[in-house]
């Protein structure tokens, strides 16, 4: 039982490690080689978690194998254009100027109910208002309305409004990140006097955030 436990805990973090190697995308949004890989991967870990009788070794071997030959195929991708197309596809448009374009609904067997359920998703009723659908290559449908039926921004609209400005986070649940402090460019003499300021430590601030404005956010932790 215990060689059991450690054997999946191994896989485990190996699992983990892959999936970050092969980057962020492999969680949201995966093309369809990328949801090939992570499937062959989970399949790959699942055998040797659940036979004992198997190596541990022989299992991490094809992981490691798949991993390899994902990231060649991601390189020969970013340096080919038609390699990519080969391997990813192409954007495909459904709807090109409030018309529905059928031919490519049925090359990319795509049904219309599908379709306007994805452009509800997106608060449109009418097809009429769509300027371009366009079915990308990971399964997402963007959606361009026609300029007339999108609400005035604050341009259009002769508003003055302010720019936002990213907040770093400083503490979080009670941990210092020394490197935003310097990216912050802010020192722990100035922490201290915030922390101070509203009777707080970093031990019992559950968040702290500062902008470029100097604008400060302090939420500390609940008494439980």
């Amino acid at each position: 039982m215990l060689l059991s436990y450690v054997r999946t805990v191994i896989l485990y973090l190996i699992l983990i490690g892959v999936i970050r190697m092969m980057g962020k995308r492999q969680i949201g949004q995966m093309e369809p080689s990328e949801f090939v890989v992570t499937m062959l991967v989970a399949n790959l870990a699942s055998i040797p978690m659940q036979d004992g009788g198997i190596p541990l070794f022989s299992g991490i071997v094809p992981i490691l194998t798949v991993l390899g030959v994902e990231l060649v195929l991601s390189v020969c991708a970013m340096r080919s254009v038609l390699f990519r197309r080969l391997l990813c596809g192409k954007p495909v448009i459904l709807i090109e100027n409030g018309r529905i374009l059928q031919e490519n609904l049925r090359s990319t067997r795509v049904t219309l109910d599908e379709l306007t359920g994805h452009l509800r998703e997106k608060d449109i009723l009418d097809l009429k208002s769509v300027q371009y659908a366009i079915l990308e290559t990971n399964g997402n449908l963007s959606v361009f309305p026609y300029a007339k039926e999108l609400p005035p921004d604050a341009k259009a609209a002769g508003v003055m409004v302010k720019d936002h400005y990213l907040p770093i986070t400083l503490v979080a649940d009670g941990y210092l990140y020394r490197d935003n402090l310097a990216l912050a460019k802010r020192d722990e003499g100035w922490l201290q006097r915030v922390l101070q300021e509203r009777h707080s430590t970093v031990s019992d601030t559950y968040l702290l955030t500062v902008d470029e404005k100097g604008h400060i956010l302090h939420l500390k932790k609940e008494v439980r």
